[in-house]
């Protein structure tokens, strides 16, 4: 992100290959979040799947930015 997060900003993180360093982009809700983590995840099967890379080991989710850090996204029953 170029400009510092507020509270409650949400960002996607992703690791095509692990141990890479992830990536990160900001989203607007979590459902936004959601959809960019499935198509990340399809689109590294489908690699996979096409050999364009031989094996392959990701990982992501959502992060929120609270206190002045970014922790992982915990969903409760009424966001599900």
């Amino acid at each position: 992100m170029s400009e510092q997060p507020k509270e409650g900003d949400l960002q996607v993180w992703w690791v095509p290959q692990v141990p890479m360093t992830a990536f990160t982009v900001a989203v607007p809700d979590v459902a936004t979040g959601r959809l960019i983590c499935q198509v990340l995840a399809d689109y590294d099967t489908f690699q996979f799947e096409n050999n364009v890379k031989p094996d392959y080991c990701n990982a992501g989710g959502i992060n929120v930015f609270e206190d002045g850090e970014w922790f992982d996204y915990m969903e409760d029953e009424d966001d599900v």
